[in-house]
């Protein structure tokens, strides 16, 4: 069953910022991100935590699995709207511009992120025909 993010986000972000950017439980293992973006729509401030992948220099990639389902996250149309974002990670903020990974670049990250994460093997089998976003955040 998945969990309503409109309750379980604030608990994960309360806890990442009051702990330096490190969260308990299923995510202990996990590094995660506060992505801040622009609502598409309402243009209003929208935070989402995310697990990350460090690709260095300063760039790390998030994924829109939406916990394997058939839609993107709404974060997603946020940041094709407005691809200016802002992350917290660990105890800094940092700004950057998000874009989509296709082809191989996307294969190139995708493909040994199932191995590491092997949960987003099943993200990527439930979510059917959707092809699950591949995210690179670089600073700007």
């Amino acid at each position: 069953m998945t969990q309503d993010p409109n309750e379980f986000n604030p608990r994960i972000i309360a806890e990442f910022r009051e702990n330096d950017g490190k969260v308990g439980g299923m995510f202990e293992q996990i590094t995660l991100v506060l992505l801040h973006t622009t609502g598409a729509k309402s243009g209003a401030e929208r935070i989402n935590p995310l697990a990350i992948k460090d690709l260095g220099d300063g760039r790390v990639v998030v994924f829109g699995s939406k916990a394997g389902a058939t839609t993107h996250p709404d974060w997603y149309y946020n940041v094709l709207a407005n691809p200016d974002v802002t992350i917290e990670i660990g105890t800094e903020t940092r700004e950057v511009r998000a874009h989509i990974a296709k082809g191989d670049e996307r294969a190139a990250i995708w493909e040994p992120w199932k191995l590491e994460a092997e949960v987003f093997v099943g993200y990527e089998q439930s979510a059917g025909d959707r092809e699950i976003p591949v995210v690179v955040l670089a600073p700007r």
